[in-house]
């Protein structure tokens, strides 16, 4: 799970284990990922990914709030996500072990995107 040099094609991918003992994704490269995932932004001193969206109603949002959950679950991989506004959701990605950006992140944000579409 080392950095690439160019962008891969992240909706493709899995996720794969991460217990820790790997590099972050630079800012940098952070950056000219998310030219490819135009829907999220860079956060937290590039610590993290985030996507907004304004559901329209409740029932909406927790259908997109529970498909999300069950990717998360299959690729082993769990943003932090909050309903607020009965509509208004809001996807966080990182990599809690190792405090930041990994190429999960990034993997978890296009298949995000594939099932929100």
């Amino acid at each position: 799970m080392n950095e690439s040099t160019s962008t891969p094609d992240w909706k493709d991918r899995h996720c794969v284990p991460c217990e820790g003992g790997i590099d972050r994704v630079s800012a940098e490269s952070a950056q000219r990922y998310l030219t490819d995932l135009p829907d999220w932004s860079l956060e937290n001193d590039g610590l993290q990914i985030a996507r907004q969206l304004n559901t329209g109603d409740f029932r909406t949002a927790v259908r997109h709030l529970n498909a999300i959950a069950d990717l998360a679950e299959s690729e082993q991989h769990h943003p932090d996500l909050h309903l607020t506004g009965y509509r208004h959701l809001r996807v966080v990605l990182t990599t809690h072990a190792i405090g930041g950006l990994s190429e999960n992140d990034f993997v978890m944000a296009a298949r995000i995107d594939q099932i929100l579409s």
